[in-house]
């Protein structure tokens, strides 16, 4: 096994995006210093890449960038530098000059003694650490909040009263997926609440926060409560383990976990919280008022205020806020304000794409790929495609997003749109009042954004004429222990060489025969008309040769993906205007809870790479396509 120079760790809180951005920039930045490096990556799916005690031992420094609890504790005596995940995105370079560092002192938690040298040791604060807690309650939250609000949006399909036995609208289906969406949105306070206190406490910390999180929920304290609660139930835990301290952990480290930190921690973090739920229950409920009274009055204000805070740090904890008091609301009936929220989210990424439109010379060729790439991400309300571009010259480029964001945002509440599903973009088209006229503010916001970048990327670019040429992209291949996510949905069978089509329709068609040939869908004719319809909203041609068709539909059965290279290259509607000759095809269940999201980031990642381009323009075997989307280690 070879030893790593730098070891790192990454984790957002949604596990998406940010993640995997951190991840690859780190990797680049150690490969321009010819310095070897390992990232292990803490997101929606899971660790992976996973750091062993050998490789920490031998590493020189370890650069943890990260918004949720990854562990830091077995970094102890190793020079550690911890930072947020979008520090990771950022400032790469500048994290490893600071690990290299040799007066840099050995990693230690709060309260533990280091060893004095020149430097002052790089140490957790506790402001991170309230921030990390907090991130690790958002993050294992945010699952819950899409799969029982998109499950709860479906239900609408039959009527917005189908749950309701007294309605002439009334289904008992449609009643039952609204009760289980219902049951799983009621699980997130309680959730919020265990995982900051596990953040701060571990296990012990867990099981407390459980029953101090249900206690919140029940006594109506919203989300706001679950937050304070992880906080009391953990540092309750830390508090016993400072009273119990004397107590030798030989005899009674048992009695201490099962017994003592488990009841005494209940019961004092527990009755604190039963005791302050009045007022946080009057907290929660003015804020939530105060938001409703806001849209009723002046939607143009709110818009205002919702859209900036959801482009200002893009998945950070001012994003995170408009979201939770958009699904906070959401789960309370109300539907127009989380149509302001997804919209402001979803035009940022859009924006970028819109910008290397109209200044293409403004923008290397990987910006112009990303920016590409980014209608798909944007289309699925993954706003943190966008993040890249806002660090490469956030004085403006972040303004320029809130702009958009906001004009995005108000023109939605001006016209009481209604969107019922927390997460999904277009993809929950269906279930929106107006969609149409949604999609149109959203791309108004998009636009304006994006000229601004545009306008912005131009004087930039005219300041340095001299570029610096852009690093060579190596792809390794995969190891035994890495595993890519594409590798659970796209199997031989699922790619096609050759195929003789001459146009679009004739693709589609191929895909929706195949899918059902492959018995992933149960319906041809169904499939296809949910290919036709998302090409109808707008193409999914990309650049270089590659299209990204994609459905999503009851008839699917399970999610999939198919490649297929055609015989010869056929007209699509594309970036660079250039015909298609592969097609990289999303199957997506009807009850997909976002999983698929996963997916899209993880090819998205992929298409941001020249070399990897240029390696599936030139694979002509299906061995050569499976290896080339196995890949993990992009550098």
């Amino acid at each position: 096994m070879a030893d790593y120079q730098l070891i790192a760790a990454t984790g957002c809180a949604t596990g998406i995006a940010h993640t995997y951005m951190a991840q690859e920039a780190l990797e680049q930045a150690a490969a321009k210093r010819n310095l070897t490096i390992k990232v292990e990556t803490h997101g929606q799916t899971g660790v992976d890449n996973p750091l062993t005690q050998a490789e920490i031992d031998a590493a020189e420094g370890v650069i943890v960038a990260a918004d949720i609890d990854i562990g830091a504790e077995r970094f102890i005596g190793k020079k550690v530098v911890i930072v947020p995940v979008a520090q990771g995105i950022k400032a790469p370079d500048k994290l490893i000059n600071q690990v290299l560092n040799p007066n840099l002192t050995p990693y230690q938690p709060q309260g533990k003694s280091a060893t004095k040298t020149k430097t002052t040791t790089t140490k957790e604060t506790w402001v991170n650490k309230i921030y990390t807690s907090l991130m690790n309650g958002v993050s294992h939250m945010l699952p819950l909040v899409v799969a029982g609000g998109v499950l709860t949006a479906i239900s609408f399909f039959w009527g917005i009263y189908s749950a309701d036995p007294k309605s002439a609208e009334y289904n008992a289906f449609a009643a039952t997926l609204n009760t289980i969406g219902g049951t799983t949105m009621n699980l997130m306070v309680p959730v919020l609440c265990a995982y900051i206190a596990e953040a701060i406490s571990k296990r012990s910390g867990l099981i407390v926060g459980f029953a101090t999180g249900m206690i919140a929920y029940t006594n109506g304290t919203g989300f706001l409560g679950g937050i304070l609660g992880g906080y009391l139930a953990g540092y309750t835990i830390i508090l016993l383990q400072k009273l119990l301290k004397k107590l030798p952990d030989k005899e009674f480290r048992g009695l201490k976990a099962i017994f003592l930190y488990p009841v005494l921690g209940v019961f004092i973090s527990g009755m604190l919280m039963w005791f302050i739920s009045a007022p946080m229950k009057g907290l929660n409920l003015g804020m939530m008022n105060f938001l409703k009274g806001m849209q009723n009055g002046d939607p143009i204000i709110l818009g205002l205020l919702v859209g900036c805070m959801s482009a200002f740090d893009f998945g950070g904890p001012i994003n995170k806020a408009a979201y939770l008091t958009g699904t906070a609301l959401l789960a309370q009936g109300n539907f127009y304000f989380m149509a302001g929220v997804s919209a402001a989210c979803i035009a940022p990424p859009l924006a970028t794409g819109f910008a290397v439109l109209f200044n293409k010379k403004a923008y290397s060729k990987a910006e112009r790929s990303a920016g590409y790439v980014n209608f798909l991400l944007g289309s699925t309300h993954i706003t943190e495609g966008a993040i890249p571009f806002a660090a490469k010259n956030p004085f403006t480029n972040i303004p320029s997003f809130m702009v958009g964001a906001a004009i995005s945002a108000s023109l939605t509440y001006a016209t009481h749109i209604q969107v019922p599903a927390p997460h999904g973009g277009f993809i929950i088209l269906p279930l929106v009042n107006h969609p149409l006229l949604w999609v149109l503010w959203i791309l108004l916001g998009a636009l304006v954004s994006g000229m601004l970048l545009a306008y912005f990327a131009g004087r930039q670019a005219k300041k340095h004429s001299n570029p610096k040429a852009e690093p060579q992209t190596v792809i390794k291949t995969q190891t035994n222990t890495e595993q890519s996510p594409l590798q659970a949905i796209l199997k031989p069978e699922n790619i096609v060489l050759d195929v003789p089509a001459q146009n679009k329709t004739a693709v589609l068609k191929f895909l929706a025969q195949l899918a059902v040939k492959n018995h992933l869908a149960t319906d041809t004719a169904a499939v296809l008309t949910k290919y036709q319809a998302r090409e109808a909203e707008n193409s999914t041609g990309m650049e270089k040769g590659i299209a990204i068709p994609h459905a999503q539909d009851r008839t699917i059965k399970q999610s999939a993906m198919l490649i297929l290279k055609l015989k010869q290259p056929i007209k699509w509607q594309t970036f660079d205007h250039q015909p298609v000759d592969t097609i990289i095809s999303f199957l997506i269940p009807q009850t997909d809870a976002g999983s698929h999201l996963h997916y899209l980031s993880a090819t998205a990642k992929l298409l941001t790479h020249e070399t990897f381009i240029n390696q599936l323009q030139t694979a002509h075997t299906k061995q050569t396509i499976l290896k080339l989307f196995a890949q993990t280690d992009l550098k």
